[in-house]
């Protein structure tokens, strides 16, 4: 089993910047393909970005330019850097992980799921 656990997500000015985090841990390692998720009150959950285990990346058109996935092996972690927010970008943000995924974008790939964490751009 493999636990993630998502934190950084609070209240922010449109135009700021936020970092999210994603611990694992269990069953898990370093070669996992990892994903930021997102969902807004009433809409369906939406594909963020995506890094595999060489660190290879894959964007939203939404967030292309303003955001930035990366991860830290050894500590098991993964980040999402989100600088010029805008009130659209509000919603829980959720990671997930799988063994290997072949469509990053496609969530029924990933196996494991954090709980989220709220963002929430104020205009």
């Amino acid at each position: 089993q493999v636990q993630l656990v998502e934190s950084g997500g609070r209240l922010v000015q449109a135009g700021g910047s936020l970092r999210l985090s994603c611990a694992a841990s269990g069953r898990t390692d370093s070669t996992y393909d990892m994903a930021w998720f997102r969902q807004a009150p009433g809409k369906e959950r939406e594909f963020v970005a995506a890094i595999n285990w060489r660190s290879w990346t894959e964007y939203a058109d939404a967030v292309q330019g303003r955001f930035t996935i990366s991860r830290e092996k050894d500590k098991n972690t993964v980040y999402l850097q989100m600088n010029s927010l805008k009130p659209e970008d509000t919603a829980v943000y959720l990671c997930a992980a799988a063994p290997w995924v072949v469509i990053p974008a496609a969530l029924e790939g990933y196996e494991y799921w954090g709980q989220g964490t709220q963002v929430t751009v104020s205009s």
